[in-house]
């Protein structure tokens, strides 16, 4: 449109022959020009002041064009602002349908948004605890730890609610995002008065079974004197019932023993525990119930190395590593037991050249009643248990179990201790084989 202007000014002032004018029509030509493109600036100023909700200006050309462009960007955006907000929407709805209570956490561990649940659990109000530091509103060593541990894969953090001490909450945390963290609280009030009633149940029943099984184990056992005699056919019956009797006596000693563990403080003062002489009376335990078998057990101990703990609990512990091994290790077979320390841990190993274990069961030995093969552990006088002892003992003193194991291979069963718990005494290394 300028260029056609321009050409018309131009052939107007070469006709007239009057250079002035033609100089005079190009300025008029430029300012109308200006003026235009003005009229288009505040046209699309107006238009973006006014909140983009009208339809664009008219006009032609490129401007035209612009403002055609500019529109369809605005529908463009419109649509995903709508989007974006119904989504926002239905995760506010979504999380405070959450039976469980959720912050999200800034990188300062300042709270930045919670839904109703949080409310009640953790006693957060709006908008007082907005930018709030979460360890300022629960103030607890625990969740101090596993804030500043930066860990959030282990286990949770269980501790009182801070509105209702009676409330027992797991508090877990997820980060998200660019150092974003969500936090997580479970009321487990009712989970852990369940799991107590099952506890006090099996303490219980395994008390009132062990006087009535230790009769029927006596009078069995007089049985069995007094029909010595007999016919071999009720021999074997009150065997058979003896063994019974005295497999379910194992189990509700290991019932008692597993209550125990779970229900008495850990002691704040443990005495020093000579783990060496300990190992070696286990060993000649071990060989008595090799028997006819002939397992070759070797002990390799650092004698002066000591662990402070309960001595009871650690005999459990090591009897049923060493024990289990002479269980599951055909006659005959290599079992290493040591007692050493190594760079971060004080580590007591068993390793057997036994029937192994497949890696699928790995996870599960230390349940209750876990049996890789049923038939087997039963023959073999296994109460199921002897795992689970084990866990526990270890949860007790600190420490953690390791299992390494393969079919027809053997296994390795390996505790490991804090060297907070080690005492050293100077005491030269001793080993030997049973």
């Amino acid at each position: 449109m300028v260029a056609a202007l321009l050409v018309a000014a131009l052939g107007t002032g070469l006709l007239l022959g009057q250079p002035v004018v033609l100089v005079l029509l190009l300025l008029l030509v430029v300012l109308a020009y200006l003026a235009w493109q003005l009229r288009n600036l505040r046209l699309l100023q107006r238009w973006l002041e006014e909140g983009r909700r009208f339809q664009p200006p008219e006009s032609v050309g490129v401007w035209g064009d612009v403002f055609q462009g500019i529109y369809r960007l605005q529908q463009r955006n419109r649509k995903r602002k709508r989007k974006l907000r119904k989504m926002l929407k239905r995760f506010q709805e979504a999380t405070e349908a959450l039976p469980d209570a959720t912050a999200v956490l800034t990188p300062d561990d300042e709270i930045e948004w919670w839904n109703p649940p949080a409310a009640g659990l953790l006693g957060l109000s709006y908008p007082r605890d907005i930018g709030q530091r979460i360890g300022n509103l629960i103030r607890h060593p625990d969740l101090s730890g596993y804030l500043r541990g930066g860990e959030y894969e282990g286990d949770a953090v269980e501790l009182s609610s801070p509105v209702d001490e009676h409330i027992r909450l797991s508090l877990r945390i997820v980060p998200y995002g660019k150092n974003y963290r969500l936090l997580i609280a479970r009321d487990i009030t009712r989970l852990q008065q369940l799991e107590q009633m099952r506890r006090d149940f099996v303490a219980n029943v395994s008390h009132e079974l062990r006087t009535p099984l230790t009769v029927v184990g006596g009078y069995l056992e007089t049985l069995e004197e007094e029909c010595g005699r007999g016919e071999p056919e009720l021999q074997k019956i009150i065997a058979t019932m003896r063994e019974q009797s005295e497999r379910m006596q194992r189990i509700v000693d290991d019932l008692l023993m597993l209550s125990r563990l779970e229900t008495e403080r850990v002691s704040e003062q443990p005495e020093p525990v000579n783990v060496a002489a300990m190992l070696a009376q286990v060993c000649e335990d071990a060989r008595r119930l090799s028997g006819p078998e002939h397992h070759q057990i070797r002990l390799e101990a650092d004698a002066g190395l000591w662990l402070r703990g309960n001595d009871q609990e650690l005999h459990s512990l090591f009897s049923n590593l060493v024990f289990n091994a002479v269980r599951y290790t055909p006659g005959g077979g290599e079992i290493t037991v040591k007692w050493f320390c190594d760079d971060s841990d004080a580590v007591f190993e068993v390793a057997d050249s036994g029937i192994g274990i497949a890696e699928h069961h790995l996870s599960r030995l230390t349940e209750r009643f876990y049996r890789v093969d049923t038939g087997r552990s039963r023959a073999r006088g296994g109460t199921g248990l002897g795992l689970a002892i084990v866990k526990h003992v270890l949860l007790r003193h600190g420490g953690r179990l390791e299992i390494d194991s393969r079919l027809d291979e053997g296994s390795t069963f390996r505790a490991r201790f804090p060297v907070a718990r080690v005492v050293r005494t100077g005491r030269e290394p001793t080993g030997g084989s049973l």
